[in-house]
C-alpha cells in the first residue's frame, strides 16, 4: 500500500511539474510573443513599445506561444538585373531592413518570417523595377543614388502599407548598381568613345582660341616694334640734329680750331701703331705736321 502511495504521489509530481511547464512561459525584452488558444490569437505581450518582458502564464496543452524578434531584421535581396530608362541592363544588390511592429497582423498575413522575406522580395523587384525604370543608366551607376534609394523607400513603404503586412520598414539600401559582365565593355568603349571626341573638340576650341591669342600678340608686337622704331629715329635725329647745331655753333666760333680738332681725329683714327702709311710730303692729311704752330697754311 506505502509502494503504491509513493508511484501515485511520484505520478502526481511528475504530473503536476508537466502541467506547470506548459503553464509557464518566458518573453525576453527582443521579442514579442502571440498567445494562440486552438489556433486563434488572443493576445500579443511585449509588443512594441511596450514593456512586458518577464515570466508569464498560459493555458497548458491548448495555448501556444509564438515568438517574433522585436529588432530590425534585415533582408538581403539576390541581385536582379533591372531594365533602365535607356534600356540598358542593370545588376542591381540592394537589401531592406524592417521591424515587425504589428505581431498578430504579421502572423495573419505571412505567418513567419520565411512568408514575409518572400512577400518582401516581391515587394522590392517591383519598387526597384518601378524606379529604375524611369532613370537613364548612367544616373543610377554613377549619380544621385541618394534620391534613388529615397524614392525605392517610398514605394516599399507604400505597398507594405497598403497590404498592411504588420512591419515597418526602417531603411532600403541599393549595395551596388553595375553593368552585366557581358555589356559592360561595349559600354565602356562608347563612353570612351565620347569622352575622346568631346577631348578633342575641346582642344580643337582651345588651339583655335590659341592662334587668335597668338595673332594677336604677333600684331601687337609688330605695332609696339614699328612704334618703338619710329621713336628711335625720331629720337636719333633730334639727336643729331642738336649735335649738328653743337657742331656748327663751335665751328663759327673758331674755324681754325674746329679744322685742327677735326684732323686729330682723323690722325687717331687713322694712325695705328705698327700702321704704314704712304702718302706725299705735301699732303693736305698732314699740313698740320709742317707747321711750327699749328698753322694749315705751312708757314
Amino acid at each position: 500500500m506505502g509502494r503504491i502511495l509513493s508511484t501515485l504521489v511520484i505520478i502526481i509530481g511528475v504530473g503536476g511539474a508537466i502541467v506547470l511547464s506548459q503553464s509557464l512561459f518566458t518573453v525576453n525584452e527582443r521579442q514579442s510573443a502571440l498567445i494562440l488558444q486552438f489556433g486563434n490569437p488572443i493576445n500579443v505581450i511585449n509588443r512594441v513599445g511596450e514593456d512586458q518582458a518577464g515570466l508569464h502564464f498560459k493555458m497548458p496543452f491548448i495555448t501556444q506561444v509564438l515568438y517574433f524578434d522585436r529588432r530590425n531584421i534585415e533582408f538581403d535581396m539576390q541581385p536582379e538585373e533591372i531594365q533602365a530608362a535607356d534600356q540598358e541592363r542593370l545588376v542591381v544588390d540592394a537589401f531592406l531592413r524592417y521591424r515587425i511592429n504589428n505581431p498578430l497582423r504579421f502572423y495573419q498575413t505571412v505567418r513567419d518570417e520565411s512568408g514575409a522575406r518572400g512577400r518582401l522580395r516581391s515587394i522590392m523587384n517591383d519598387s526597384l523595377r518601378g524606379v529604375i525604370a524611369s532613370i537613364p543608366s548612367q544616373d543610377v551607376i554613377s549619380g544621385q543614388r541618394s534620391a534613388l534609394m529615397d524614392r525605392v523607400q517610398a514605394a516599399v513603404e507604400a505597398q507594405v502599407a497598403t497590404q498592411d503586412l504588420g512591419i515597418e520598414v526602417i531603411d532600403v539600401r541599393i549595395l551596388r548598381a553595375d553593368l552585366p559582365p557581358t555589356i559592360a565593355e561595349r559600354v565602356f568603349q562608347r563612353m570612351r568613345s565620347e569622352r575622346e571626341q568631346e577631348a578633342a573638340g575641346i582642344r580643337a576650341e582651345g588651339e583655335q582660341v590659341a592662334q587668335e591669342i597668338r595673332a594677336e600678340a604677333d600684331r601687337d608686337a609688330a605695332i609696339i616694334r614699328a612704334e618703338a622704331r619710329a621713336e628711335a629715329q625720331r629720337i636719333r635725329g633730334a639727336g643729331d640734329a642738336q649735335r649738328n647745331a653743337i657742331y656748327a655753333e663751335a665751328y663759327n666760333r673758331d674755324t681754325e680750331f674746329f679744322a685742327f680738332y677735326r684732323s686729330m681725329l682723323a690722325y687717331e683714327a687713322a694712325i695705328q701703331n705698327g700702321t704704314p702709311i704712304v702718302i706725299p710730303p705735301d699732303s693736305e692729311f698732314f699740313e698740320y705736321f709742317g707747321a711750327e704752330r699749328g698753322n694749315n697754311t705751312g708757314n
